[in-house]
């Protein structure tokens, strides 16, 4: 049985994963050349970047089920994310 120390120590090492790779931010467009931060990624993207929303979840991105359509930066960010998460640290 793992006792509190142990637990820490997991955490903290799953922790450098992240600091090194932060999850995405998405983005939508808005006028000519211009983004803005948004809640989530759609569905769409998720989905075209070939992830599922369990796993968008346990990678911590953040999910918008209401935004409609995939804005293709987006779905670029989660692949080459999704590329980094899955290479050995």
């Amino acid at each position: 049985m793992w006792d509190k120390r142990d637990w820490e120590q997991f955490f903290d090492k799953a922790q450098l994963g992240w600091q090194r790779h932060p999850p995405p931010w998405p983005v939508a467009p808005s006028g000519a050349n211009r983004v803005l931060p948004v809640v989530g990624f759609s569905l769409l993207e998720l989905d075209d970047a070939g992830i599922n929303s369990r796993v968008a979840e346990r990678l911590g991105l953040p999910v918008d089920a209401a935004r409609i359509g995939a804005y293709t930066p987006n779905v670029l960010a989660l692949r080459a994310f999704v590329r980094l998460a899955r290479r050995p640290n």
